[in-house]
């Protein structure tokens, strides 16, 4: 009908919609300026398609309340909420990544009450380094001589070549340009801090004479990045990083290694595939190791530089140091996850990454087994339930080859589609975040933790 539908007239104004809202009790918790807010968009949007033409034929005044009120459903509560994570994807980016330990959640708690010591010295009552709060913690983990923590590892990788490189040259080997999540590609990145790549070797084979060949009087830096999101087979050499530390002393060059995932324990005593440490790393003579705090390490976002005192204190008093700088919250769960590391198998039993990539599958069969038996009652006819073999992933660019055993439940409604029913997990309180597999719900007992089993439970009994 274009911009005369005679149906422009019936539009409900925002004031009359928000009314209609709050007599039905559904602007309850929502502050009324976002539901004005939201309920504006709501009938910009009707007005939109009647000018435009897109309008249903059966188009009514009442429409809008119903989009204004699935829009307040959406976007008026907070959003940011703790979620039930079935998907059996440990480090999972898009839900945020680690899972904190309790000790970490605590000591967030405590910051968050009020003001912190986050840089002051409680001795002198002068001021101090945030970076106190973490130093200590990781050099006796990691065996440098010292180390800092900022914002994330790409602010880390990015500090580390603008400090020790500056606008001179940085030799690489191609095979380890990586692709990172959300398509932000390490070359990238790494040349933010001003440094120029030079990419030696190709894709799949790079030797030690392909670096000594590419060294000039520009050249500052020899960088190593691990390749924690993606293997590569059959014809392939890379240069161990020895060796390129051993090139990097006879030539008068620094070694930068980017390890990526953060290993701080030996994954093969319990069984696990091999993940190169940030102790062999150093212990090799890297003058830098730069690694993240959200993934194997199973604390917060961050990023660590630890390493020879001469180049993290080029990298603390680089003009950038400022702009990648980590916050307190981030700080104290960085620093209580740290701790769980200072006491040998501690970190295996409180961390929950580490204890999800080790918990065995007799015990993860006992917890899909019960489970089962509880949803199957709270379901009733309204689905069919079964326990069926599954397999797990780390996730979140680290041990791409893993792939662990791990009994998951098979939800299969019968009167709704799985799409309908992931859909409703999704929206609701805790939200429930699991995969489709033939149309039916798979639940991964992997990554679900011991005390989420009752809310898990609750969600798919609110399905029924």
């Amino acid at each position: 009908m274009g911009s005369s539908d005679p149906r422009l007239r019936l539009l409900p104004s925002v004031e009359r919609v928000l009314s209609q809202l709050e007599s039905s009790r559904r602007l309850d918790g929502i502050p009324r300026p976002l539901g004005a807010r939201l309920v504006r968009q709501a009938v910009d949007a009707a007005r939109a398609r009647l000018i435009e033409g897109r309008a249903d034929e059966e188009w009514s005044p009442e429409q809008v309340v119903e989009d204004a009120a699935r829009l307040l459903a959406r976007y008026g509560h907070p959003s940011l909420l703790r979620t039930i994570n079935a998907t059996g994807i440990l480090i999972h980016t898009n839900l945020g990544r680690a899972p904190l330990s309790a000790a970490a959640q605590e000591a967030v708690r405590q910051v968050l009450a009020g003001y912190a010591l986050l840089e002051i010295d409680p001795e002198t009552g002068e001021r101090g380094s945030r970076q106190a709060h973490v130093e200590a913690m990781l050099l006796e983990i990691s065996g440098a001589e010292a180390a800092s923590a900022v914002n994330n590892n790409a602010g880390a990788v990015t500090l580390g070549l603008a400090a020790l490189a500056g606008d001179r040259r940085v030799i690489v080997s191609r095979g380890e340009l990586v692709e990172i999540g959300g398509s932000f590609r390490m070359p990238e990145v790494m040349t933010q801090g001003g440094a120029g790549l030079v990419e030696v070797g190709t894709t799949n084979r790079t030797h030690l004479e392909d670096y000594e060949q590419a060294i000039t009087s520009e050249t500052a830096l020899l960088l190593k990045v691990h390749r924690s999101n993606f293997t590569m087979s059959g014809f392939v050499q890379e240069v161990a990083v020895r060796d390129l530390v051993a090139l990097g002393e006879a030539r008068g060059l620094p070694v930068m290694y980017d390890l990526g995932s953060g290993a701080l324990v030996d994954l093969t005593e319990r069984g696990l595939p091999a993940e190169p440490t940030v102790q062999d790393a150093v212990a090799a003579g890297c003058a830098l190791v730069t690694f993240s705090g959200d993934k194997l390490l199973g604390g917060p976002q961050a990023g660590l530089l630890v390493g020879r005192t001469d180049a993290v204190d080029r990298c603390r008093r680089h003009p950038l140091a400022r702009a990648v700088r980590i916050g307190r919250l981030d700080l104290a769960a960085l620093a209580a996850t740290l701790r769980h590391y200072l006491t040998p198998g501690e970190a295996w039993s409180e961390i929950p990454v580490l204890r999800m990539l080790e918990v065995g599958v007799e015990e993860l069969s006992q917890r899909a087994g019960g489970l089962a038996g509880r949803l199957a009652s709270a379901l009733g006819d309204a689905a069919d339930i079964s326990v069926v073999d599954a397999e797990a992933q780390a996730g979140g660019g680290a041990l791409p080859d893993l792939s662990l055993p791990s009994p998951a439940l098979l939800v299969r409604p019968r009167a709704a589609s799985a799409d309908r029913w992931a859909a409703a997990l999704r929206r609701g309180r805790p939200p429930v975040i699991v995969r489709i597999q033939n149309d039916a719900l798979l639940v991964n007992l992997r990554t679900v933790a011991p005390d989420e089993l009752d809310a898990l439970e609750g969600a798919f009994a609110a399905l029924a």
